[in-house]
């Protein structure tokens, strides 16, 4: 993986820590970070040892406070001009980076400190478990620039909360604290900041411990569920399940084992 200081990636017991690496600047979102978030994605995709990622931000203040907006405004785009050929273009490439993340064959936890604005909060929502510290705030204030949330936003805010709830947070703007975000089941848990971290590696490693087939299936199972008519989810779960299976023997001997010990 090429070097790039504004996304840094460490591998350790199986578990890659992603940082957004812009603290100066609450972590803000240039076209620097969206090409390190695609080189770490394909990092993870190609080394078949990690078993889970955790993203998170540098410093804590922000996981990221969004687009960075002194960039966005000197007329930067999402991403190099060099590398699109139209905005329409450099959207669907930002939206297939965040994809990347939802479909990596490992689970991916947002581990959120501080300000989740804008496509930051995107970035999260691509995720498949996020955690927050009490001081976590969130935001998608896209039109109150004069747009929508567009890398994702909208459609994957309205399927993790609800269409009513989507559409009152994209219309106005509003910001709602880690509480809130935690009732609507936008995060699904809190902790003090300080154990933030240690809270999300204790999950990690948790999940890690799974044998790899039996996460990758529930993984692209769920996504399924999410997507489809439940009557083909079923079939796919069925496929799924057949296709992962480990020793149930073994397996039920071990949960009975440990059922005794409680």
């Amino acid at each position: 993986m090429a070097e790039n200081k504004k996304v840094l990636l460490e591998v350790e017991d199986k578990v890659a820590m992603v940082m957004l690496n812009r603290p100066e600047i609450r972590n803000a979102i240039d076209g620097g970070v969206l090409e390190g978030l695609r080189a770490t994605a394909e990092h993870i995709q190609s080394d078949t040892e990690i078993r889970v990622a955790i993203i998170t931000g540098a410093g804590d203040r922000s996981f990221t406070s969004g687009l960075d907006l002194k960039a966005a405004m000197a007329g930067e785009g999402i991403l190099p001009s060099r590398a699109v050929r139209s905005e329409f273009e450099a959207l669907q490439m930002a939206g297939q980076i965040y994809t990347m993340f939802e479909t990596l064959p490992v689970p991916v936890i947002a581990a959120i400190n501080g300000y989740c604005f804008g496509i930051g909060l995107e970035l999260a929502l691509a995720c498949d478990i996020r955690l927050a510290s009490e001081t976590a705030i969130f935001s998608l204030p896209e039109v109150q620039m004069g747009s929508i949330p567009d890398v994702g936003g909208t459609q994957r805010l309205t399927k993790i909360v609800g269409a009513g709830k989507a559409k009152e947070l994209i219309f106005t703007g509003r910001r709602i604290d880690a509480a809130e975000a935690l009732r609507i089941g936008l995060v699904e848990r809190v902790y003090p900041l300080d154990k933030l971290m240690e809270e999300a590696r204790k999950l990690a490693q948790e999940i890690a411990s799974v044998a790899p087939a039996l996460i990758q299936g529930a993984k692209r199972a769920i996504n399924v569920a999410v997507s489809y008519p439940l009557e083909l989810g079923l079939n796919y779960e069925a496929v799924t399940a057949v296709t992962s299976r480990q020793d149930i023997r073994q397996g039920s001997a071990s949960l009975l084992e440990k059922s005794k010990s409680q």
